[in-house]
């Protein structure tokens, strides 16, 4: 992942919160908002209101009878949430971190696969073609809808409140299996010194006991999950630092060079990579929770892409030219031997600690993303309103509850089954994320979009199209069992939305919209009908 500049952020303004009539005159039914911006129709309590003949009571998007729109500052994506801390940019770089990377535990495979030269040139070359787009999607989009709902938000506004439903449905399943990773990796990485949590009982009490405790974290707020990201992210990074500095003296760059290009397991490969360097959309679903989204969501996805780049490629520069190439050793864990080998057996047992505060990390900061947003698909109506029930702490109970249910229920799976299939489901999301974003930039471009990446609609479009070609090599190479366990679940996501909004119909569940929150199909409605089933 390279760096990508994003130079001056412009004012943080969202644009869509009210408008003036011809000769800037007053307003009708407006009401004066913070910096004399004019707020209207938003919900003067935080109280949900139920979704039946209501939904058009919210505010418009898009051009409003050729007014212009004013600016507000600061409008809160999710009303209820303003009376909880909001994360700041440090803590928001750290869960950025650990939603995309988490540092270099993991990587090991990319090694095994394909040898030294094509890991590095990979970890280099990967991130221009996926994780810069991804990236700056997310700031345009993320600031143009800062609320809970993340991409979901923004696939309603350009598809439909169906799509934008299967959007959620295919990466919040995504991001639990992903999070069901963790704790194989933490053990992975443990039983070398623990070997009696390497199988049978002892393993399922540890992935028990690790899930609930990493759970209860999550449920005590999203301050107490941003500053825990940034100590673990140290804790993290700093052994990998010490381990580069002793293996200067040991490097022979010509082990960089090896490469087999008969012997690659491209698959593997492909799948480490966009694993390691993909969810830079995740952050999205928590945007209703931070300072300011306008203008630090973006600041902070900058930091943190040339962290995540740094905390990739100079451990494995280290490593590879430090230690004598055994492709088949590069595996998941192996950092742990090679962290022996160049500084002893305590650099050793402090790469395992560091694997297990960063297993930590990425948990939390997974889950954090998973839960949130299912609190803002409650919020948007799309799923029963208790998932949009917070605990005292600020958090989404029910949806802290289902997304831990789903990784236990997923840890039995191996690691590269684990990615395999939480790839294939991620790149139908993606897929949507970027007709979203395309089909946005050409039937909204008056909505004001506080970040906007520098390329033009074109520029944009075709940014989309080297990203989207890697999605349609990573679904190709995807194995028949995990195209059709991925393809099962995506059936169920397309049975699900008309299932649910049934029983909205039949009041069997009560569904709630939360008072305040733009209509996002309003000028798109008539364009999508014949997309929706």
């Amino acid at each position: 992942m390279g760096s990508v500049g994003w130079g001056e952020r412009a004012r943080a303004w969202l644009g869509v919160a009210g408008w003036v009539g011809p000769n800037n005159g007053p307003v009708k039914g407006g009401q004066v908002g913070r910096g004399g911006a004019v707020w209207v129709g938003l919900a003067r309590n935080n109280k949900l209101r139920p979704t039946a003949n209501n939904r058009q009571a919210s505010v418009e998007m898009g051009q409003l009878n050729g007014a212009g729109y004013v600016t507000v500052d600061d409008l809160p994506s999710s009303p209820r949430a303003n009376k909880f801390k909001k994360v700041s940019v440090v803590p928001l770089v750290f869960l950025i971190f650990y939603e995309v990377s988490g540092g270099p535990f993991g990587v090991e495979d990319s090694v095994g696969a394909a040898g030294p030269l094509l890991a590095l040139v990979g970890f280099l070359v990967f991130p221009l073609i996926w994780s810069v787009p991804e990236a700056l999607i997310t700031a345009e989009m993320g600031t143009m809808f800062p609320e809970n709902g993340g991409y979901v938000v923004w696939v309603s506004a350009a598809l439909g409140e169906y799509w934008g439903f299967q959007q959620g449905w295919m990466k919040w399943l995504s991001g639990v299996i992903d999070n069901a990773l963790y704790p194989v990796l933490f053990l992975d990485y443990l039983k070398s010194v623990v070997p009696v949590v390497g199988q049978g009982y002892p393993r399922i009490l540890s992935v028990l006991v690790l899930t609930l405790a990493l759970t209860y974290m999550n449920y005590r707020g999203m301050t107490i999950v941003g500053w825990v990201a940034v100590l673990l992210g140290v804790v993290s990074i700093l052994p990998f630092i010490v381990m580069g500095l002793l293996a200067i003296p040991k490097l022979e760059p010509e082990r960089w060079l090896v490469v087999d290009l008969h012997n690659v397991k491209w698959g593997l490969y492909l799948n480490t990579l966009f694993w390691n360097l993909n969810y830079w959309d995740s952050i999205s679903t928590l945007a209703g929770e931070v300072e300011n989204p306008k203008k630090n969501l973006p600041k902070a996805l900058f930091y943190a892409l040339i962290f995540v780049v740094c905390a990739y490629f100079f451990p494995l520069l280290a490593g590879t030219g430090a230690v004598p190439l055994n492709r088949e050793l590069w595996e998941d864990g192996y950092f742990a031997d090679v962290a022996k080998i160049i500084g002893g057996t305590w650099l050793c047992w402090w790469i395992q600690g560091a694997a297990a505060m960063s297993n930590m990390g990425m948990f939390v900061a997974e889950m954090s993303s998973d839960s949130f947003q299912l609190l803002g698909m409650a919020e948007r109506g799309m799923i029963p309103e208790l998932f949009a029930k917070r605990s005292r702490h600020g958090t989404p109970i029910l949806g802290i509850l289902f997304s831990a249910s789903g990784v236990i229920l997923l840890s039995w799976l191996s690691f590269d089954e684990i990615v395999a299939a939480e790839n294939f489901l991620y790149c139908f999301g993606m897929i949507l994320e970027f007709i979203a974003f395309v089909l946005l930039r050409i039937k909204q471009p008056s909505v004001s979009r506080p970040y906007k990446i520098p390329l033009g609609t074109i520029g944009s479009i075709l940014m989309c199209v080297p990203p989207t070609i890697l999605i349609c090599l990573v679904l190709a190479l995807a194995s028949v069992k995990v195209m059709v366990v991925s393809l099962i679940a995506v059936a169920i996501g397309l049975v699900l939305q008309p299932a649910l909004k049934y029983s909205e119909r039949k009041r069997l569940i009560k569904f709630s919209v939360t008072s305040g929150l733009p209509d996002l199909q309003a000028d798109v409605r008539e364009n999508n009908r014949s997309l929706v089933p």
